[in-house]
C-alpha cells in the first residue's frame, strides 16, 4: 500500500498519518546514560574538529609557543641552579678567606690578656681586625671562648655577653676544623646583624699563646652569592638559548616538509572520497537508467500483454483461462511498482528535479510500500538555504539510516525529521528498532555498519556533524546538522 501523507498545520510538513512523532520513537524506554556519539565532525559544524586542515600557521605558532615555554621552564631551572652553586661557591670561599684571615691576621696579634678582657690585648685585636679584616664583605667579627662568652667583637655592644654554643660550634674547639654555612640569623646573638639580609657564617679555632682555644667568626654579605649566580646564570643561559633557538631553525624545514606531506595526503584522500561518492552515484545513475529503460519496459509490455490475452481469452469462450491470465497480469504490475520504488531508492530523480523534500516523499512512500511506515515531518521551507552538495548528503544520511532502521534494524517504527535551527539545517532520524553498540561499531565495524563509516567521512568533508545514539535493545536515533549556505525564505533578523 503506497504511503499517504498529509500536512501537519501551517508549517507546510509533510507526515504519514497514524504514526508517532520523533520524540515519542523509543523502543522499551532508552537507558539515560546513552550518549550521543560523533561519526563525522567537520570543520563547519560549530564544534571543535578531529579532522581539521592542517594550518601552517597554527602548527608554527604552536611551535614558537612550546619553545618559549622551554625557554622559561629553562630559565627557572637555570636560575634556581646557578643560585645554589653560586652559593655554594660563596660559602667555600667565605671559608678560605676566614682561614687565611685567621693565620695571616688574628693569630699573630692574639695575646693571653685577651681571654681576661686585658685593654691591651683587646686594643691590638681590634687594630688588626678593623685594618686587616673589616671590609671586603666582611661585615662582622667575633671571637668566643669555651664558655660562650664574645671576648672581642667589632660590635662594643656584644663585648662580654653570653650565649650558649651550638653544637657544632663546640665540637670545632674539639676538633679544629672550619665550618661555613648561610646564616639565618634567628640566633639571640645575630640580634645586630639582622638589618642586613642574608650573611655568609664562618668560624673555625685560633689560639692564645698560652694554648687556650678560642672560636673565630666571620659573617660576610650575601651580595656575593647573587653577584656570582647572575654571572652564571646569564652564561647558561646564553648557550642554552643559542641551542635551543639554532634547533627551532633545523626543524623548521622538517616541519614544513612533513606539513606539505600531511596536506598533500589530506588533499588526496578528500579527492579519493570525492571520486568514491561520484562514482557509487553514477553507478546508481546507471543501474537506475538500465532497469527503467530494460526491465521495467519489458515487464510493462508483458503486464499489458497478459491483460489482453485475458480479455481475448474472456471473450473466446475460454474463461479458464481469463482469470490465472487476469493474475499474472495484476503480479507483473506490482512487480514494476517494486521496481519503481527500488529505483527511486537508488537514484531518486525528484532530487534533482524537485528538491530535496520531494525526494524524501519517494523515499518514504518506496519504504511504506514494503510495509514499514515511515513518518515525515519537514520544515515549511522546502530549500532550507542548502547547495545541491549538501541536499545530496542529507538524501545519502536520510536513505542509508532510514533503510539500516528498516533492513538490518528490523524497525517497525521510523520517524524522520527535518528542519532549520538558526543558521543550520538538521536532520533527526529516529526509529525503535534493535539498536547497536555504537562505540563498539566505530572502533572495530561490522560490515554492514561500514556505510556508516563513509557517511562520517562524507560529513565531515562537508564540514556537517553526524551523531549516532543507540544501544542494543533501546533503539537507534540519528542527527546530522549541515550549515545552510543562505537563510530561508522570509527570515528576519
Amino acid at each position: 500500500m503506497a504511503a499517504t501523507t498529509e500536512p501537519t498545520g501551517s508549517g507546510g510538513a509533510y507526515v504519514e498519518a497514524g504514526t508517532p512523532r520523533v520524540s515519542d520513537v523509543r523502543a522499551a524506554d532508552s537507558p539515560a546514560e546513552l550518549r550521543w556519539i560523533t561519526l563525522g565532525r567537520g570543520a563547519g559544524s560549530g564544534v571543535p574538529s578531529e579532522q581539521r586542515p592542517v594550518r601552517t600557521w597554527r602548527v608554527f605558532g604552536q611551535l614558537v609557543g612550546a619553545t618559549a615555554i622551554v625557554l622559561v621552564l629553562v630559565a627557572l631551572l637555570g636560575l634556581t641552579a646557578s643560585r645554589r652553586i653560586a652559593e655554594q661557591e660563596a660559602v667555600n670561599d667565605a671559608a678560605r678567606r676566614t682561614d687565611l684571615l685567621a693565620d695571616a691576621v688574628v693569630q699573630p696579634v692574639l695575646l693571653d690578656g685577651l681571654v681576661t678582657g686585658d685593654p691591651g690585648a683587646l686594643a691590638a685585636l681590634d687594630a688588626a681586625v678593623r685594618d686587616g679584616v673589616l671590609g671586603d664583605g666582611i661585615v662582622r667579627v667575633k671571637v668566643w671562648d669555651g664558655a660562650g662568652r664574645i671576648v672581642y667583637s667589632d660590635d662594643d655592644r656584644l663585648v662580654g655577653r653570653v650565649f650558649p654554643l651550638d653544637d657544632d660550634e663546640a665540637a670545632v674547639l674539639v676538633d679544629p676544623t672550619t665550618e661555613a654555612e648561610v646564616s639565618d640569623l634567628d640566633k639571640p646573638e645575630n640580634v645586630n646583624e639582622r638589618g642586613q639580609g642574608k650573611l655568609l657564617e664562618v668560624y673555625r679555632p685560633v689560639w692564645t699563646p698560652d694554648g687556650t682555644p678560642l672560636l673565630f667568626e666571620t659573617y660576610s654579605r650575601y651580595d656575593v652569592v647573587t653577584q656570582r649566580s647572575g654571572a652564571l646564570w646569564r652564561a647558561f643561559a646564553g648557550i642554552t638559548v643559542t641551542s635551543l633557538l639554532l634547533l627551532v631553525v633545523l626543524m623548521l624545514p622538517v616541519l614544513w616538509t612533513l606539513l606539505d606531506r600531511l596536506r598533500r595526503g589530506q588533499r588526496q584522500r578528500e579527492v579519493l572520497l570525492q571520486r568514491a561518492v561520484e562514482a557509487s552515484d553514477d553507478e546508481r545513475r546507471r543501474i537506475a537508467a538500465t532497469l527503467h529503460d530494460g526491465v521495467v519496459q519489458e515487464l510493462a509490455a508483458s503486464s499489458f500483454a497478459l491483460a489482453g490475452a485475458a480479455d481475448r481469452a474472456e471473450r473466446s469462450r475460454a474463461p479458464e483461462l481469463a482469470e490465472p491470465l487476469r493474475g499474472a497480469s495484476q503480479t507483473v504490475r506490482a512487480s514494476i511498482k517494486g521496481l519503481r520504488s527500488l529505483l527511486v531508492e537508488i537514484y531518486p530523480p525528484s532530487l534533482q528535479t524537485s528538491g530535496l523534500a520531494a525526494a524524501l516523499v519517494d523515499l518514504a512512500g518506496g519504504l511504506a510500500a514494503r510495509g514499514t511506515p515511515v513518518r515525515l515531518e519537514l520544515a515549511e521551507d522546502a530549500t532550507l538555504g542548502l547547495a545541491a552538495e549538501r541536499e545530496q548528503l542529507v538524501y545519502r544520511v536520510a536513505q542509508e539510516t532510514v533503510r539500516n532502521a528498516v533492513v538490518h534494524a528490523q524497525a517497525s517504527e521510523v520517524v524522520v525529521r527535518l528542519s532549520r535551527v538558526g543558521g543550520d539545517v538538521l536532520l533527526e532520524v529516529a526509529d525503535d528498532g534493535l539498536g547497536f553498540d555504537a562505540p563498539a561499531a566505530l572502533s572495530a565495524p561490522a560490515a554492514r555498519h561500514f556505510g556508516l563509516r563513509l557517511l562520517g567521512d562524507l560529513a565531515t568533508s562537508a564540514g556537517a556533524l553526524l551523531e549516532v545514539q543507540s544501544a542494543p535493545g533501546h533503539g537507534c536515533r540519528w542527527r546530522l546538522t549541515v550549515a545552510a549556505d543562505a537563510r530561508p525564505a522570509g527570515a528576519t533578523t
